[in-house]
């Protein structure tokens, strides 16, 4: 599923870059895309700035309580910004807008909810589902057929003309 939304979010990319240029011309759209990338990257460094500024105060004062920056999200912003394209400068914009930036991140928290229950309950089926997988490729060979045998240690195993195996001479 996911690579059929990626390839329909780059047709519209490009459909919208195509429609946007004829009515504005070519040079026009390149100036925006560049605009685009480069306020992008303004973002990324000032989310950057932003987090490294409050890490140094947390470490200062480890008491205080420094309220919740959206650095994360600021730095999403950037990114979508330097993707050529008019609807990741559209969605980046939403990511930057208080209002719906707070729409944006109460739909991250319940998405990371609905992740984490299905984790917690599928996870250690899923790991005993790959235990036993394991289990019945390393006793059976290609053809399917298991292997009957047992491991003889070779110092207190049978000793004999017929087993092969010649104790050392001390001596």
């Amino acid at each position: 599923m996911l690579p059929l939304l990626i390839t329909a979010w780059l047709v519209l990319e490009i459909w919208l870059l195509v429609l946007v240029g004829s009515w504005l011309g070519g040079f026009v759209v390149l100036l925006l895309l560049i605009a685009g990338g480069v306020i992008g990257g303004s973002l990324i460094k000032r989310a950057g700035l932003k987090a490294l500024s409050a890490a140094i105060e947390q470490s200062k004062n480890p008491q205080s309580q420094q309220p919740e920056t959206g650095t994360s999200l600021t730095v999403l912003a950037g990114l979508l910004l330097i993707i050529p394209g008019f609807l990741s400068d559209l969605v980046a914009l939403t990511l930057l807008f208080p209002p719906t930036r707070a729409l944006w991140r109460a739909a991250g928290r319940r998405v990371a909810d609905k992740a984490m229950r299905s984790t917690s309950t599928a996870g250690t089926d899923a790991f005993a589902d790959a235990m036993r997988l394991q289990e019945q490729l390393r006793i059976h060979r290609p053809d399917g057929k298991v292997i009957q045998g047992q491991v003889v240690d070779p110092e207190t195993g049978p000793q004999g003309p017929d087993t092969g195996y010649r104790p050392p001479i001390d001596g």
